[in-house]
């Protein structure tokens, strides 16, 4: 009998590794490393909080409003071609960046990054890897999605050492050079959408054995965004990705903020930033490994539960609070936050198809990404109000709460071949 697996190393296990490095940047560059600059920007620049939150929510409403127009792309021409047009217009935004002295420019500067980073983000890489993996789809999608909390890992520290030693212009400006230095040649060089281009199977399967266990059917079906839009399971995953994400990252982009109100140096925000970091790279790997073994809706409602627990966490701190309550909350909150990517393409893949996933998972990546963009807005909008985080953390933790019956409730749906 043919062997099910090849010998020879599977390309899959590549893709994951080079797929991780894009996110690391996409995440990195972007997410885990703005609220280091909120301070700076402030103090340099005369702006108001509020004002300065603005960009990342102009950064990530950019990211979901191109993630459908990136899927349909995609799903039509393959992610080789996509992702280094997406990196250099995340460059070139980040070197905008380095250089501007005005908010509208700020504002330009991250909504091309936002753009770029649709197209070197989650919607290629997790399209990639859906399609080279079908029984390890859980786990290659965890060990794919690490690379995003390896971001707060890797350039927290870098970040916090470049605004110490020189300034936030110089740190932007680095972070542009790195971006397309790495992620372009990668991408030319090894990206492949799906196996059948190189004569593979997914899993590293053989032709004999793929066929055996019907993995040849699993691109005939699939719902498109018209059909997927119509099914309660589409906006049940909406409403817990984007309320979660709305909550998480208002409370995210705000931590470094509220401890340096609280007292704490800026070397300790940055420490918390790369700790929540490492927990979200251990979170995606477990809980991916969870999707192969427990329904995805289950997995996101208990990463949700986790970003409720450290939220209520850090709203304990107070001036004099023990380190060990800021360390609790970022390894709690980014072990919680860990559950997102691998949940949201699991549910996405499993409820409707890889036919048009792409497209399908974009648009339900530009309704989370409303989410994401608006909290740190509001939470800096808040602040700039009331001169408190507080009632921002609250409502965070009231949303994070209606989130995670709504991830609980979440049903397949019939497929289009199976509907009368």
């Amino acid at each position: 009998m043919e062997p099910r697996f090849n010998r020879r190393p599977f390309y899959g296990y590549l893709l994951v590794a080079v797929t991780f490095v894009f996110l690391t940047l996409f995440n990195g560059c972007a997410v885990s490393v703005f609220s280091l600059f909120v301070r700076p920007l402030e103090e340099s620049l005369g702006w108001g909080r509020g004002q300065v939150m603005a960009g990342f929510t102009f950064f990530y409403l950019l990211v979901g409003l191109a993630s459908p127009v990136v899927g349909r792309f995609v799903d039509r021409y393959g992610a080789r071609p996509v992702i280094p047009i997406g990196a250099m217009t995340y460059g070139i935004g980040l070197l905008l960046l380095s250089r501007t002295s005005d908010l509208w420019l700020f504002y330009l500067g991250y909504a091309l990054v936002g753009t770029g980073g649709a197209a070197i983000g989650p919607v290629p890489c997790s399209a990639v890897i859906s399609n080279w993996f079908k029984r390890k789809r859980g786990i290659a999608l965890g060990l794919m999605a690490a690379g995003i909390g390896a971001g707060g890992v890797v350039m927290a520290p870098f970040v916090g050492f470049m605004l110490s030693r020189f300034d936030w212009r110089a740190a932007y400006l680095s972070m542009a050079v790195l971006v397309v230095a790495v992620v372009v040649p990668l991408a030319l060089l090894v990206i492949r959408t799906r196996p059948a281009e190189m004569g593979l199977y997914p899993d590293g399967d053989s032709a004999l054995a793929f066929a055996s266990d019907g993995a040849a059917r699993v691109k005939e079906t699939g719902f498109t965004l018209k059909q997927a839009l119509l099914t309660p399971a589409f906006w049940l995953i909406a409403i817990a990705i984007s309320f979660s994400n709305f909550a998480n990252m208002s409370v995210f982009q705000a931590s470094a903020s509220f401890l340096g109100d609280a007292g704490f140096s800026i070397a300790t925000a940055a420490t918390a930033l790369g700790l929540l970091g490492f927990g979200s790279a251990v979170g995606k790997i477990l809980f991916g490994w969870m999707c192969d073994r427990v329904p995805a809706n289950r997995v996101c409602a208990i990463g949700i539960a986790l970003q409720l627990t450290g939220t209520l966490l850090l709203m304990s701190v107070r001036a004099g609070s023990p380190h060990a309550f800021i360390w609790g909350y970022a390894l709690i909150s980014g072990l919680g936050v860990g559950a997102w990517l691998p949940t949201l393409s699991m549910m996405s893949s499993t409820n409707f198809g890889l036919l048009f996933y792409g497209t399908v998972f974009g648009t339900l990546n530009l309704l989370n990404s409303t989410g994401t963009a608006t909290g740190p807005l509001f939470s800096g909008m808040a602040y700039d109000m009331l001169g408190s985080y507080m009632g921002a953390f609250i409502t965070c933790a009231i949303l994070m709460a209606v989130a995670i019956p709504a991830a609980l409730m979440v049903r397949k749906p019939s497929l289009p071949t199976e509907q009368g």
